[in-house]
């Protein structure tokens, strides 16, 4: 059996507070926390055995650690993450990695230089109705992909209110880099990093200072074109609810958290559960019962696979490394240029594009001499 992990989860606000409780139950964790409210700290002191350091500093100076989980705001990111790689520890940390993409690359660099475990928690790779989406796209089930729609809406921002560092664009990275990145890290895992995007604009509904809403293209030489629509300002979701919709030649993919949904032309002969016309698979059948559920079973799946990574010793992320969180940092860092520029952003191949036939029109239709 493997030996146990000794754990720091830093940062207890609402992610953290989740990852610390599925950290805490692990069977392979022994766990530590830190955070910088007093306040929460008192509290859960009061009501727990497990050690609450108030420092970040002071933790990894006093504790003897295999590994961190950050969920700290977006901006802290960068050095909390260089420094735990510094002390010699695996690292998982929230997303968005860093804002600024010369961070990732080369904290990326660092922890493989180091052979650390090194994730980032884009759960939605997690999802059961994602991951079939992936596995059709590889099996070319739909033939050339042509089209691609990436959605995630949810009700956020609501109202004018006092700024948090979530809505601060310094701080969090606002709606791009807090809703966007979720849909923009699922086309990376489909597609990698766009070689061009232009017509991105990003709106503000009711925040003052940072984003609500963004909508962009994104082109792949390779691959399809993608039109990204999100907004975090519409209440019309209960939660937010982000979904693929994909179109080829031999028909069409569409996945949210429920359900992946495929049109098929033609059946494909290395699918033989799919034939012509709809199927649909449901989350609840495309995945695996958790270890131990809160908030959804992907949130679980992920923080199991970081921490039997380490135990076991195998020195890489199974799934969400820092390398692939970095390739959507890039394409943040691509889109907010070009929102702030109005200049395409990146190299489309060019395409030869035949001249259309002229047409010739026979009989006296409306309007004809």
């Amino acid at each position: 059996m493997a030996e146990k992990v000794r754990i720091a989860v830093v940062g207890l606000g609402k992610m953290g507070l989740s990852h610390f409780a599925m950290v805490n139950a692990h069977p392979l964790a022994d766990t530590v926390a830190c955070d910088g409210s007093g306040f929460l700290v008192d509290a859960l002191s009061r009501n727990i055995a497990t050690p609450i350091h108030r420092d970040y500093h002071d933790l990894m100076d006093k504790e003897t650690l295999d590994a961190v989980v950050i969920a700290t705001p977006s901006r802290l990111h960068a050095p909390m993450v260089k420094l735990a790689l510094d002390k010699g520890c695996h690292v998982f940390c929230e997303k968005p990695f860093c804002l600024d993409w010369a961070d990732s690359e080369a904290l990326t660099a660092r922890a493989a230089a180091a052979g650390k475990v090194a994730q980032v928690g884009y759960h939605y790779r997690y999802v059961g109705a994602f991951r079939e989406m992936k596995r059709l796209l590889e099996a070319g089930a739909i033939g050339k992909v042509t089209h691609v729609l990436a959605e995630a809406y949810g009700p956020v921002v609501l109202r004018p209110k006092r700024a948090t560092w979530r809505t601060t664009k310094s701080e969090g990275g606002g709606c791009l880099y807090d809703y966007a990145a979720h849909p923009l890290n699922l086309l990376n895992w489909f597609f990698g990093t766009p070689d061009r995007v232009s017509g991105s604009v990003l709106d503000s509904v009711f925040s003052e200072g940072t984003d609500d809403a963004v909508f962009s293209t994104l082109q792949w030489n390779e691959g399809p074109t993608a039109q990204l629509s999100v907004n975090w300002s519409d209440e019309s979701h209960r939660k937010m609810s982000t979904r693929i919709s994909l179109i080829g030649t031999n028909g069409r993919i569409q996945a949210d958290r429920q359900e992946c949904q495929t049109y098929l032309r033609a059946p494909v002969e290395a699918l033989p559960d799919y034939g012509a016309g709809w199927t649909v698979k449901y989350t609840t059948e495309l995945t695996e019962d958790a270890w131990f559920y809160l908030r959804g079973e992907e949130y679980s799946a992920q923080l199991d696979d970081f921490i039997t990574a380490v135990a076991e010793g195998r020195g890489a992320a199974t799934q969400n490394s820092f390398a692939s969180a970095t390739q959507t940092d890039r394409t943040m860092a691509m889109i907010l240029d070009n929102a702030e520029t109005g200049q395409p952003v990146g190299e489309a191949r060019a395409r030869k594009v035949e001249a259309p036939k002229r047409r010739r029109f026979f009989g006296r239709g409306k309007g004809a001499a």
